[in-house]
């Protein structure tokens, strides 16, 4: 990590962007005191389209079958080896 003062940013600007975009991280102090930080933007992330996975995957019909007993019980916590919170 890269530091410098306000005066050097100032003066340096240009410079230290073009090294913040090539992923380079630059605290920018006063004095001694670290006051900001310059880094790289996130990139926005694409946009979420609907029906992107229409057709590549598939549900069978048991999916929606009901549940064995004991499984049941388990996902509802009433099972014999279902979570306690205690231990």
């Amino acid at each position: 990590m890269k530091t410098v003062t306000i005066h050097q940013a100032k003066t340096t600007l240009s410079r230290l962007i073009a090294e913040v975009e090539a992923g380079e991280e630059i605290v920018i102090h006063r004095g001694r005191v670290p006051v900001a930080r310059l880094v790289p933007l996130e990139a926005p992330r694409p946009k979420r389209v609907p029906g992107r996975w229409k057709g590549l995957i598939t549900v069978p019909d048991s999916f929606f079958d009901p549940l064995p007993e004991d499984e049941l019980l388990l996902w509802e916590g009433r099972g014999p080896e279902a979570y306690d919170p205690e231990d």
